[in-house]
């Protein structure tokens, strides 16, 4: 049977199990979902191989799981590095033929490592990750139900040739959109700009609305070459823009995460100016959700102001996702005048 595509909500298909494709790749990079009590610690820490993770979950009869311990990190200490090895590895399992790819890790950056994965991933297959807000060894963990869901979204034709995806508590979200927005909770993540694409119901997808790939981003030019430096300033009331200083020569592209719709404080303005012509500084909203605006304020300080100065509107990306796009875009040689147009795609 052809995939299944998404199509208007009013006439979304139901997908049945025994429509979907059945061989899937779960690559484990560690995280709470991999995390156990230690000996030599009170808490928990990365423990559980990727065949641990999937031995725990009931209801996998049916389909062709193979697994690869790919890291064993908590999600705070994975690197950009990590997930450009890590696409490499997904399109060399997509060429293989495999159905879907599940990719387990930490909920810490689990929102910045999909999305990054979402700007390199050419493949096919669809690749979901997943993770857990709960350790394996605490009462109602959260691990085996989402990895279940996470490999029944991967086999799913109507996800082929989508993208990347995160998909955890039966909601599957896109790359794009997703964010984490609580600490603790198991519906901790969100896409508050769009919502969730579908859901998993009796273990199929149902698809909400078409599905739209996120603009390529070329891998970096040298697979050895450490990824740019970009790093993100925060606007709060009454800073100094101190950590605006000495900037020059130590980084290669900056991210400012302003009030609102694009501001900064006045005393911010002459210092930003000087970085855009030092270095692409793209000027998000520390809101997280919404646009920059572009022409409605006018005032020193302001998203006209600072865009007038050189700055590059992050359009409605927020602050960690436009320093992804940043990154990439350097690492990969991107011109100056093609890095302000990539933008554009995010308005």
């Amino acid at each position: 049977m052809s995939p299944v595509h998404a199509v208007p909500r009013d006439e979304r298909p139901f997908v049945s199990p025994a429509e979907q494709h059945r061989s899937v790749l779960v690559l484990a990079l560690g995280g709470t979902i991999a995390m156990t009590p230690t000996s030599s610690a009170s808490g928990v820490a990365p423990t559980l191989t990727g065949s641990d993770l999937v031995a725990a979950v009931p209801g996998l009869r049916g389909f062709e799981v193979s697994t690869e311990d790919f890291r064993k990190l908590p999600g705070a200490s994975l690197t950009i590095s990590d997930i450009v090895d890590l696409v490499h590895r997904l399109e060399q399992a997509d060429r293989e033929g495999v159905d879907g790819i599940v990719v387990t890790q930490g909920t810490d950056t689990l929102e910045e490592t999909a999305f990054l994965t979402d700007l390199y991933y050419r493949g096919s297959a669809p690749v979901v990750f997943t993770g857990a807000m709960r350790s394996a060894t605490a009462a109602g963990a959260d691990g085996p139900a989402n990895i279940l869901a996470a490999v029944q979204a991967a086999t799913s034709g109507g996800l082929r040739g989508a993208g990347v995806f995160v998909v955890l508590g039966d909601e599957i979200h896109a790359a794009r959109y997703v964010r984490k927005m609580h600490t603790t909770s198991p519906a901790a993540f969100t896409s508050p700009a769009a919502g969730p694409v579908g859901h998993l119901v009796e273990g199929a997808v149902r698809l909400r609305h078409p599905l739209k790939r996120t603009a390529p981003v070329a891998l970096p030019l040298t697979p050895a070459v450490v990824p740019a430096e970009v790093e993100v300033v925060t606007a709060s009331l009454g800073s100094s823009g101190i950590l605006l200083e000495g900037l020059e020569g130590k980084i290669a592209g900056l991210v400012v995460a302003a009030f609102g719709v694009g501001h900064v404080p006045q005393t911010w303005v002459s210092r930003l100016a000087s970085l855009a012509e030092a270095m692409p500084v793209v000027l998000a909203s520390r809101i997280g959700t919404g646009p920059v605006l572009t022409s409605t304020y006018a005032f020193p300080g302001s998203e006209s102001d600072l865009l007038a100065r050189g700055l590059i509107a992050a359009g409605a990306l927020d602050p960690y996702k436009a320093r992804l796009v940043l990154a990439a875009l350097l690492a990969a040689g991107t011109p100056r005048e093609a890095i302000a147009k990539a933008f554009l795609d995010y308005a």
